[in-house]
């Protein structure tokens, strides 16, 4: 048999700058374990443990008999891109058309192409932490600098402005606003959001505001798209959003990118020469979960509250824990440092002893922290509390 010479393969700059996603690394292990016929409690997902409503699963099927299984324009299905226009206006006050909307294999392909059609080297973006884990890393792979400000749980985990005026620099470019927030479950009052578009506004810098969890909100919390502050802050704001978890609808791979024309125009030059277009007849999906019955949504929320109100109770029990209540999404970040300084040797051993997977808060730049999602059902979530438990008594 002939042998080959082992080549070395020089790999580009930009790719040895990123991480590998935790999260997903974590839900590997997770699948793997379970796949060895392991009883694994995951909770490190984001992902809701819902089917994807009918009335959207069969428009897409509708859309299949018709035919729609061709090439279809890069920015998106011209009736899609009018039905999200129409959402932002009626839902979210922004004032948007369907030129300023580009349809995307996901909400976070969304901020992949804004990052790469507006960040250049050199170029800051301001990231409050705990953050996604992918927004630095995105950054970073679009040659910009990601400027990292922490919070803590005594403001919210939230950015105040005055951290963020400290924060600008002549080189900053963008900041990074995600309310409802993963990995924190904050929601930013409306008086906040105010208070951040004014600084916004007056360092004359841009804001993408990640509002994928919008539709998910719990007590009294209410959700201000920081667009709709006023027209000075709208001409400074571009929205990312998507259907995978207001709608149950991860697989789709469905999002979207909102803002000025030339930036859409960029993404789209971008999407053109990379991805092509979203799938076409998903695209049919996703305008039946916008035109269609919202109960679907209220009805998952609802779900998600008294979750939310189960895993809480039982954290909150757990000596050496702590944790605030959520306002949106569906985590808890808990606060861990009394029984473990690193949060991935918690992880990894939780999941090794214990079965139940959860995230290290290293990977949302909040070490000492670990984030449980909930978006599991009420068994799961006192089962995997039972081992969380017990696993923590043995430690204190």
């Amino acid at each position: 048999m002939r042998k080959f010479d082992k080549a070395v393969m020089k790999l580009a700059e930009r790719v040895k700058r990123v991480s590998p996603s935790m999260t997903l690394a974590i839900s590997a292990k997770a699948k793997a374990m379970t796949a060895e016929g392991k009883d694994v409690c995951t909770f490190s997902a984001g992902e809701p443990d819902f089917d994807t409503p009918a009335h959207i699963k069969a428009a897409a099927h509708h859309a299949l008999d018709a035919g729609k299984t061709r090439y279809g324009p890069a920015a998106g299905e011209p009736a899609l891109r009018a039905a999200i226009a129409h959402k932002l206006q009626q839902d979210n006050h922004l004032p948007y058309a369907a030129e300023n909307i580009i349809v995307t294999n996901g909400g976070k392909h969304s901020l992949f192409a804004l990052f790469m059609a507006m960040i250049e080297e050199g170029d800051e973006v301001i990231i409050p932490a705990p953050y996604w884990v992918s927004y630095p890393e995105m950054v970073k792979l679009a040659g910009g600098t990601p400027i990292i400000v922490e919070t803590t749980a005594e403001t919210g985990y939230k950015i105040t402005p005055d951290q963020l005026r400290h924060a600008i620099t002549p080189q900053t470019r963008l900041l990074v606003l995600n309310s409802p927030s993963n990995p924190t479950g904050m929601v930013y009052t409306p008086d906040e959001i105010r208070a951040i578009a004014a600084v916004i506004v007056e360092a004359d810098i841009h804001v993408v505001s990640d509002e994928i969890y919008e539709k998910i909100l719990y007590g009294n919390a209410t959700h201000l798209s920081i667009g709709a502050v006023s027209p000075e802050a709208f001409e400074r704001t571009i929205i990312s959003n998507g259907f995978a978890k207001a709608y149950a609808m991860t697989g789709w791979r469905l999002g979207y990118l909102a803002g000025p024309v030339p930036l859409i125009k960029a993404a789209n030059t971008l999407q053109s020469q990379s991805t092509s277009n979203v799938c076409t007849f998903a695209q049919y999906g996703a305008i039946a979960a916008i035109e269609g019955p919202q109960d679907c949504v209220e009805m998952m929320r609802q779900a998600f509250e008294q979750r939310r109100n189960a895993i809480v109770e039982r954290v909150c029990a757990i000596p050496g824990l702590t944790c605030a209540e959520p306002d949106g999404a569906f985590y808890i970040f808990v606060d861990i440092r009394q029984i473990e300084a690193s949060s991935l040797a918690f992880c990894n051993t939780l999941l090794d002893e214990k079965h139940v997977a959860t995230v290290p808060g290293i990977a949302f730049g909040a070490e000492g922290h670990v984030r449980i999602s909930y978006a599991t059902n009420l068994d799961t979530i006192h089962r995997g509390m039972d081992r969380l438990e017990a696993f923590v008594k043995t430690r204190l």
